[in-house]
């Protein structure tokens, strides 16, 4: 079994999809992001740009953005998930 099947089959995937979320929108994350959607749209115009390409410009961004600590904390949660199993 792997491990996203382990995470998946005991609710583990559910319960860290929704701290990150929380840990996303406590640190300013979502709000920043958010912002930056809105820059991009006014920049290329609403009529003028696609969810997928508004989707491949602010992925990145996203991505490299998160916040250390919430990346540690989640990494600290999938390895106690891991070595209780």
């Amino acid at each position: 079994m792997t491990i996203m099947q382990r995470l998946i089959e005991t609710g583990e995937k559910d319960r860290l999809k929704e701290l990150l979320r929380q840990k996303l929108i406590d640190s300013g994350w979502r709000d920043d992001l958010k912002e930056y959607c809105k820059e991009v749209i006014r920049k290329k115009g609403l009529e003028k740009i696609t969810v997928d390409e508004l989707v491949a410009e602010i992925t990145p961004r996203g991505r490299a953005t998160v916040p250390d600590e919430v990346k540690t904390e989640l990494l600290q949660n999938i390895r106690k998930f891991l070595q209780a199993t």
